[in-house]
């Protein structure tokens, strides 16, 4: 998976000894450490294991990604999950409805970090509540209150989508401390990879992403990290595979395959071991051409400049453990709970529950378990049999 062996993002990775009902499956993917799970999925083999020839596509934002799900441009995508909720519920900005999901990408992520000004008035302001770990907004509370009493302008945070777990965190860690995220700051959305640039051009003060753009502002000098998502809410559902309806139901053994496939490359992903392997492909200009130094960082970024503690990224992302793959009822429940009690979505009906939970596909992963388990059995039919013939 060294550069030296690394495809172009755009090619395809073919195995000619399956005949599927599907010419190449086109997946759109945004630049974060966790798509780390479709670029080795690609790099290691696992799609062409699966008989599966896979188009991976960067995208710029996830408005861009939404949109070409929607007319048909892809067959899916690394998506946010909240996203999925809101487009199956109809909500407008959402996109697709109705949705197919069989796949969480992952748990934990993000982080919330604020510019190196902002960061030094919050310690002026009220150094106790910045001692603590995570910190929490008690002393933006009161940096705000000055604000406001001087006649200032609000403070400008960003987040990367208006429906996105980034969003939630945001809002829960500025209200947690009284702090209403519709008045008393500006919010706006901003592309992942647009983030850090912004806040060290002084358009924003802080932003809630994913990795790896809270680690860069830190190693560069321009942001402090103040708090990640697993101390907010941890093992939160991240992304999930969103596939078109009319993908999966027309190709229903491709996307069994698919996600057999996914399973395998999260399950390797969540090795530490590997993880050099997966930042040397990762760091690409096809990928997130971003520095080495600021992916899956096992001695612990993101941190607080003010505070190095050292926290494993083994945590902080989490691939595969804790089921973190399975489609579960419970996840959409409480993903959907926080989009109402954040008044970002209504308060769908019963039938509209039963539709959204619809689109989170138990079947479609079990019959991807079953194909999990019948590639691992074949791998070892074919150890076993190189072992005898060397």
């Amino acid at each position: 998976m060294g550069n030296g062996s690394l495809r172009e993002a755009e090619s395809v990775s073919r195995s000619p000894d399956r005949d599927l009902e599907l010419r190449c499956v086109r997946l759109g993917f945004i630049p974060l450490t966790d798509c780390a799970v479709l670029v080795a999925a690609r790099e290691q083999g696992f799609f062409a294991r699966h008989g599966l020839d896979v188009r991976l596509c960067r995208e710029p934002s996830w408005a861009n990604i939404r949109d070409k799900v929607d007319s048909g441009a892809l067959d899916g995508a690394h998506m946010l999950a909240p996203m999925a909720l809101a487009a199956g519920q109809g909500v407008p900005g959402a996109g697709i409805r109705p949705i197919t999901t069989a796949f969480s990408l992952g748990l934990n992520g993000n982080a919330i970090t604020v510019s190196r000004g902002l960061y030094q008035r919050l310690q002026e302001a009220d150094p106790v509540a910045m001692a603590t770990r995570p910190i929490t907004a008690r002393a933006l509370k009161t940096v705000i209150a000055a604000d406001q009493r001087a006649g200032r302008p609000p403070l400008t945070f960003a987040t990367v989508f208006s429906f996105s777990a980034h969003d939630l965190q945001l809002r829960y860690w500025l209200a947690a401390a009284g702090i209403d995220p519709d008045r008393d700051v500006r919010l706006v959305v901003i592309p992942p990879p647009r983030v850090a640039d912004h806040l060290e051009a002084g358009l924003i003060d802080g932003y809630c992403v994913g990795e790896p753009w809270n680690s860069l502002a830190v190693e560069e000098g321009t942001g402090c990290c103040v708090a990640t998502s697993s101390d907010l809410a941890p093992l939160h559902p991240e992304k999930v595979l969103l596939l078109r309806p009319a993908f999966a139901q027309r190709h229903p053994d491709a996307a069994a395959r698919l996600v057999a496939a996914l399973i395998e490359s999260c399950r390797f992903c969540d090795v530490p071991r590997n993880w050099t392997l997966i930042r040397e492909v990762l760091t690409h200009l096809h990928y997130l051409n971003a520095p080495m130094s600021s992916l899956l960082n096992e001695t612990g970024v993101p941190f607080n400049i003010a505070h190095p503690t050292i926290r494993s990224h083994h945590q902080f992302t989490i691939f595969h453990r804790y089921r973190a793959n399975a489609p579960t009822a419970e996840r959409a429940h409480w993903l959907l709970a926080q989009l109402v009690h954040h008044r970002l979505v209504p308060a769908p009906s019963e039938t509209v529950r039963e539709r959204l939970l619809a689109g989170f596909d138990p079947g479609l992963f079990s019959r991807a378990l079953v194909l999990v388990a019948e590639q691992a059995r074949l791998n070892a039919l074919e150890a076993h049999q190189t072992a005898t013939l060397t």
